[in-house]
């Protein structure tokens, strides 16, 4: 068992303090392998219970795209004790909410009480890790529900192909099942036999692949008891085999259209593919994006939309995950402005990072960002108990959700030179015209 209980003050750049409460926290496995980690926080009377399973889209079988995110949807149906469909009536009706996420790489499912429902949020979790109903009236259901939303996010959605990388990734992956999209195909649900989907269940949904999180007004030890009370008796399944493909590098630039019925203004995007979140390169990339493109003063805002306006809006980001990431920057086109023009002014602001050092002062500002993104990071119990799984999960790191910002203050202007000509060169890229089906010839 580890127990971290740690207070720093932290002084901000330009004479600025304030301080961070960090965060506070037990963890422990139980003999069936579910790794337990308990927050405690009694200043508002709510709890958070989360589970994080560590299976995403990366998981599935080729032919069986989107399980993951089915079951996102599927394990809320009922179990042998919660009737069909009274899931979310049960939560509500005792002050709660819920929900669920799915990523590439893991799935994340979890409900906010009133604290004196501590016990309910633990058997409702439970209930969905010991016995789920799988059948077909729930998967017949639930396929429509996935269905709408893939219509509703991505193919009705503007620029959706870019929000979730459905027209992203398929290029810049070519053996790794990052290629694929979270959501899958239809036509792969659609195929799937009710076998199938228990079989996935069975395969990655057991304690020992799982993290609970409780956060909130929580007392450590009877939270202890009832953890042992409701988990410790689910049975432990076969060791989860992870993904371990790997992708030859990009040595050349990849050119790719994709046409969006939604959209009117068009959009030039550089992708590409960078290391694994864990990485301190990935950190650094995470800098770079704020220095191009967060506020008006950022590089890009500035020359692109303020000076030349030749962009209507500027983006540049990180897509952090376990395996490999991907770095997007691209432009919306004003007016008549070329997507050409676009490409130029960005690879501009990159050959700039890459032949000299950003100033001290940009840097100073730069890290201070960083400081008050980390003081304010942990400002609710239901976003504490999300950090304090995916640290876990993820990273193989709890106490990150209190050590991450080192790794920024570590960071300096020749990593930041060092990182943009590592990975940010034209011949490692997707170049993406995104274009309104109206021009497609």
């Amino acid at each position: 068992m580890i127990h971290k209980i740690k207070t720093t003050a932290i002084a901000l750049f330009f004479g600025v303090c304030a301080i961070a409460q960090e965060v506070d926290f037990t963890e422990y496995d139980l003999d069936n392998g579910l790794h337990v980690i308990l927050h405690q926080d009694n200043t508002a009377p709510v709890v958070t219970v989360g589970v994080m399973y560590h299976v995403g889209a990366k998981d599935e079988e080729v032919g069986r795209s989107g399980f993951a995110h089915f079951f996102e949807h599927l394990l809320f149906e009922g179990t042998e004790n919660i009737e069909r469909g009274k899931w979310f009536d049960i939560v509500a009706a005792n002050g709660g909410s819920n929900n669920a996420n799915t990523t590439q790489d893991r799935t994340y499912y979890y409900e906010t009480f009133p604290s004196n429902n501590l016990e309910l949020g633990l058997w409702m979790e439970s209930e969905r890790m010991l016995h789920p109903v799988i059948n077909e009236i729930g998967v017949e259901t639930q396929n429509e529900v996935v269905k709408e939303e893939k219509r509703s996010r991505i193919d009705n959605a503007p620029y959706g192909k870019i929000i979730y990388s459905t027209g992203i990734n398929k290029y810049v992956f070519d053996k790794h099942p990052y290629k694929n999209s979270v959501i899958g195909t239809m036509e792969d649900l659609d195929a799937a036999e009710l076998e199938e989907f228990r079989a996935f269940f069975d395969k990655y949904y057991g304690p020992n692949n799982a993290t609970l999180v409780v956060a909130g007004d929580i007392e450590i030890e009877e939270t202890r008891e009832m953890i042992k009370d409701y988990f410790s008796e689910i049975p432990k399944a076969n060791e989860v085999e992870r993904v371990s493909i790997k992708e030859e590098p990009i040595t050349g630039a990849i050119t790719a259209t994709e046409y969006d019925s939604n959209i009117q203004i068009p959009a030039k995007l550089f992708v590409y593919r960078t290391p694994s979140m864990i990485e301190k390169d990935a950190y650094t990339l995470d800098m770079i994006s704020s220095i191009l493109t967060d506020g008006r003063s950022s590089r890009m805002y500035k020359k692109m939309v303020d000076e030349e306006k030749t962009a209507l809006q500027v983006l540049a980001f990180p897509r952090s995950q376990e395996d490999y990431g991907t770095y997007v920057m691209g432009a919306l086109a004003l007016g008549e402005t070329p997507l050409d023009t676009l490409a130029t002014s960005m690879d501009e602001e990159i050959d700039k990072l890459q032949s000299e050092l950003i100033s001290e002062k940009e840097y100073q500002k730069l890290q201070n960002k960083f400081e008050n993104r980390f003081v304010n990071s942990n400002s609710s119990i239901q976003g504490i108990a999300s950090s304090l799984a995916t640290y876990n999960v993820l990273y193989g790191d709890t106490d990150l959700i209190n050590e991450e910002i080192e790794i920024y203050r570590d960071i300096t202007r020749e990593d930041i030179k060092r990182v943009a000509n590592e990975y940010l060169n034209d011949n490692q890229r997707l170049e993406l015209d995104y274009l309104p089906e109206s021009e497609k010839e």
